[in-house]
């Protein structure tokens, strides 16, 4: 373990970025009005805000962590996650954003509600609350107090992170959504610099990226791995993690409520490919650094230590300061993002269906009460987490059993206009069904071995057919009903027409083909 030294301008640095979040919740606290301001910052968000808001939330504390934990402990292919992140960004501003904005809907079950029925809204929306809470939010907390421990050792866990929890409550439950996407901003680029900074340290102690690259395993550096790797084998990475990565950017309520939030559908797309953007610079300031620790600490105790160790061995006086407040930062953005969104949907999707004639200032008081709730809840499970591998194993192995039946409806849903709302449930019944049986079978009994990356392919190919046959035999739902809820080859050409006028920086589908283009690069170069 390194030795842990934060000299008075680290903690000056520390504590005035604390002092900010406060200040910044308190000073937004007066500007919402009602719910619309709340939850939805008045729907007025401007494409940097909202893509710099994307990358913050979920380049988490359990990011940091995790991916470079994971590159020293199975190899870079965790990176796979990132770029194919740009690719589903790219999709998810194409085709579905445009749908998502048009029906002006506070929550993605609102969304699934409208295409198919209740039934599908309070399943999704209680799924939604189960993953932000107990796996996002509960992850943020256990990686952040990993750090904090090492600061003062002989403080417990579970008061480290109630501890946290407070702070990154504060502010969210007081500033709503506006405070969580300006913090996220400010988060951002503190994570960018701060990443930056320590790999550029440790490659300097390290000798250069020539001796990591000659003493390293070159299966630790490749991105395409063999079918039976343990991190992600090639065949997960074009089936398993495509599907992941949609349930995560296009239809995760915490990540596209920052959308829900533009002022027009061009800054929700601006803002969802700058995103895309951010999302390639990963490899090298936040995966790489894992590769190095490789030959700087061999013996470490656990994968998630890597990070940590890395700031507090090589960073001096001032830089240390300036990089935890980066890592504070990552928890933050992400308790902040679940908490917010898990408010939203109880608000939204429950007390706003079951008491209707309730004025927009008490469903947004509701919504703060809400958001305490689930801060406790998840204070509480946070200890779990220590049974997994890494917190990023952790992560996406809860994905993979629960999210593939949702990927189906919104995939069938928006393209396929026969899918009825009988069908979609009968889905989500089966998919729920087959996956906690194979995930009490797999993760907790040990009967058999199955990499989740295959799972989620599996889950979703059977709610796919379920969806489908069960939609055959019944009758097809009303075409003017679901018709703003579909994608339609006519309107796409439409637009295609309109933007012939548009300078070419400001096409969306050229900037679209560019970060396809720059994304493919990346993955030929560590193939």
């Amino acid at each position: 373990m390194p030795d842990i030294n934060l000299g008075t301008i680290d903690l000056a640095i520390i504590g005035a970025y604390f002092v900010f979040l406060i200040g910044l919740g308190l000073a937004l606290s007066t500007r919402n009005k009602g719910a619309d301001d709340y939850f939805l910052a008045g729907r007025h968000m401007t494409w940097p805000f909202i893509g710099l808001s994307l990358f913050a939330s979920n380049v988490s504390s359990t990011t940091l962590v995790g991916l470079s934990g994971d590159a020293y402990a199975t190899g870079i292919s965790v990176y796979n996650y990132e770029w194919m992140a740009a690719v589903i960004l790219v999709i998810f501003a194409i085709f579905f954003l445009p749908i998502i904005l048009r029906r002006q809907v506070f929550t993605m079950p609102e969304f699934l509600a409208g295409r198919f029925d209740n039934r599908i809204r309070t399943y999704f929306s209680l799924l939604t609350l189960f993953l932000g809470i107990v796996v996002e939010t509960a992850g943020s907390l256990f990686a952040g107090a990993l750090l904090v421990q090492l600061i003062v050792p002989d403080m417990p866990l579970w008061q480290i992170m109630t501890a946290l929890a407070v702070v990154a409550g504060f502010y969210t439950l007081t500033g709503g959504l506006s405070a969580v996407m300006l913090t996220d901003a400010v988060q951002a680029i503190l994570l960018l610099v701060g990443s930056l900074v320590i790999t550029v340290v440790a490659l300097d102690k390290v000798g250069g990226v020539g001796v990591v690259m000659a003493e390293v395993s070159p299966e630790k550096l490749s991105l395409i791995r063999p079918i039976g790797d343990e991190g992600v084998p090639w065949l997960g990475l074009i089936t398993g993690v495509p599907l992941l990565g949609f349930y995560y950017w296009a239809t995760n309520q915490a990540i596209v409520q920052r959308a829900l939030a533009a002022k027009s559908v061009d800054h929700g797309r601006w803002g969802a490919l700058f995103a895309g953007v951010l999302k390639l610079p990963p490899l090298f300031i936040m995966v790489l650094p894992g590769s190095i620790a490789i030959l700087l600490y061999p013996d470490l105790e656990r994968a998630d230590l890597v990070y940590p160790t890395l700031m507090f061995d090589l960073l001096p006086v001032g830089l240390l300061g300036l990089t935890v407040a980066g890592f504070i930062a990552a928890i933050m953005s992400q308790i902040d993002s679940a908490l917010n969104s898990a408010s939203t949907l109880v608000t939204m999707d429950f007390v706003r269906r079951w008491k209707p004639g309730l004025e927009s200032r008490t469903l947004m008081n509701i919504g703060r009460l809400v958001m305490a709730g689930f801060l406790i809840f998840a204070v509480v499970w946070t200890p779990f987490i220590a049974n997994f591998r890494s917190i990023f194993s952790y992560i996406q192995t809860m994905f993979s059993y629960a999210v593939p039946p949702v990927v189906a409806l919104f995939l069938v849903g928006v393209f396929w206009r026969r899918a009825n709302a009988d069908g979609a449930f009968a889905g989500v019944l089966v998919g729920l069904a087959v996956g906690a049986a194979a995930f009490v079978a797999i993760e907790i009994l040990g009967l058999f071995s199955l990499h989740f990356l295959y799972m989620a392919p599996i889950l979703f190919l059977l709610c796919v057919a379920t969806i489908t046959v069960v939609s055959l035999r019944g009758g097809p739902p009303d075409p003017d009903r679901i018709a703003d809820y579909m994608w339609s080859v006519r309107a796409f050409a439409a637009e295609g027409r309109a933007l012939r006028g548009v300078p070419f920086w400001r096409n969306y589908r050229v900037q679209a083909i560019a970060l396809l283009a720059a994304t493919g690069l990346i993955v030929f170069m560590f193939r």
